[in-house]
């Protein structure tokens, strides 16, 4: 049976570092300013974007999809060769290139958006995966979840360092502050190129790192491990079905990190200081849960806390969508607030949820992994939570154009309950012991 020993403070705050820095990205691109700026001015199709909204979900569906083919081979090559930070490096120099490539994405230049888009966010989601299998090695089973609950909080505090510097310093989404706020590119790579130093510096690869081999061994290697891990699959049976209800999880989130903010704009219509209030909220009430959830998973279990926080995700997703009529009633209560306001309120619920969702998934993965398979099994975990982004992004993308982005936001809902359903099926307990066993 493999021991897994706590590592230093200073290697885990390295390994946490990768989440501070990389959320400089997932904010400034995906979320916060680069979403409406490419959705609203260059695609520009008003006065209901679907067509941006549509490119916007393609865009990053297809990047998606590249990492559920990459992600699982690259797993078992890092495995095999003890690659995982040579790995990691590659991934976080080609987000910081093309990032920093998106100030070239002008009005008119839609198709380079979306060209970098799938590289940029390719290489920053199989980066995910990648850091995220350090993770069984950091410690034991019974510290996974507040380092994990450690991570995820710290990637929101870089977050929120880094978008409100960007916020304060190139200023709105809009046609006349273009040559501005087309910035936010090469901010976004600078910030992730610094930040993530601490990660190569202090993280350790374990094992005696192995030249790669050529590209043809290198995927015979790597599919050859798969298969083996695929035909034992009924031996980390909870793994599997923790995967499915992830799929469905994620595929509800990735829509509304890559919509909330497009929503806001377009549906909600709020203004200027109610986006950047929305921003740090949301970054403050994340952080919370990513760090209250982590503890809360030591102490109740990471998989009910999983499913709590799949019921607030519900309750969220239904609020968002009522949050017109929620403004019609308060008023009539003599409350006179606009919808923006209420907007505010509900985005901290699924700030709180958003946080502490993600962080339950990791631990849970973390303690199914055996630590001779952990890249290659987080590498399932990624093919899984991208495979989702893929699915949600085309099935919301497809909806809004049908619907409307206000009525189409309502299908996140059912697939937390959906995530929740299938959950019922996956035993912590069991799973951590077919870890254990080495597989």
């Amino acid at each position: 049976m493999n021991e897994r020993v706590r590592a230093s403070r200073r290697e885990i705050l390295g390994w946490a570092m990768f989440d501070f820095a990389n959320q400089a990205y997932t904010l400034l691109i995906i979320t916060v300013v680069f979403g409406d700026l490419f959705t609203r001015i260059v695609v520009g199709d008003a006065p209901d974007y679907r067509l941006g909204n549509l490119l916007w979900s393609l865009s990053l569906a297809t990047s998606y999809l590249l990492v559920v083919v990459c992600a699982p081979v690259a797993g078992a090559v890092m495995d095999a060769a003890s690659a995982k930070k040579r790995f990691l490096f590659a991934s976080y120099l080609l987000t910081v290139v093309a990032t920093a490539a998106l100030y070239f994405v002008a009005p008119g230049y839609a198709a380079l958006g979306v060209l970098l888009l799938i590289v940029s966010n390719f290489a920053y989601s199989i980066g995910e995966a990648f850091i995220a299998s350090f993770l069984p090695g950091l410690g034991p089973p019974r510290d996974l979840g507040k380092i994990s609950g450690f991570g995820w909080a710290l990637g929101y505090v870089g977050g929120l360092v880094a978008t409100v510097f960007a916020l304060l310093a190139l200023g709105e989404v809009s046609e006349e502050n273009f040559q501005r706020i087309r910035w936010v590119g090469p901010f976004a790579g600078g910030f992730f190129l610094v930040a993530a130093i601490p990660t190569f510096l202090w993280l350790r690869e374990r094992g005696t790192p192995r030249p790669l081999p050529t590209l043809r061994d290198a995927l015979a290697t790597g599919f050859g491990r798969v298969r083996g891990t695929l035909s034992r699959l009924r031996l980390h049976r909870d793994l599997a079905v923790l995967l499915v209800s992830v799929f469905f999880a994620m595929s509800g989130i990735y829509i509304v990190i890559a919509y909330a903010f497009i929503y806001g704009a377009q549906v909600i219509g709020w203004d200027e200081s109610v986006r950047v209030a929305m921003f740090v909220l949301v970054q403050i009430t994340a952080a919370a849960g990513a760090l209250g959830f982590g503890w809360l998973q030591d102490r109740i279990g990471a998989l009910r806390t999983y499913r709590i926080t799949l019921w607030t995700w519900v309750l969220a997703v239904l609020l968002i969508h009522l949050t017109p009529e929620l403004s019609v009633l308060l008023r009539s209560m003599g409350i006179d607030w606009q919808a923006q306001q209420v907007f505010l309120v509900v985005g901290c619920a699924a700030g709180m949820s958003l946080g502490a969702c993600q962080s339950a998934t990791r631990t849970l993965v973390g303690l199914f992994s055996p630590l001779s398979r952990s890249a290659e099994f987080f590498g399932f975990w990624g093919l899984s939570l991208k495979l989702a982004g893929a699915f949600g992004l085309v099935a919301v993308g497809l909806l809004q154009a049908w619907l409307g982005l206000r009525t189409a936001v309502l299908f996140c809902a059912l697939l937390f309950f959906a995530a929740w359903l299938v959950s019922l099926r996956v035993d912590q307990g069991r799973g951590e012991a077919a870890a254990e066993t080495g597989g």
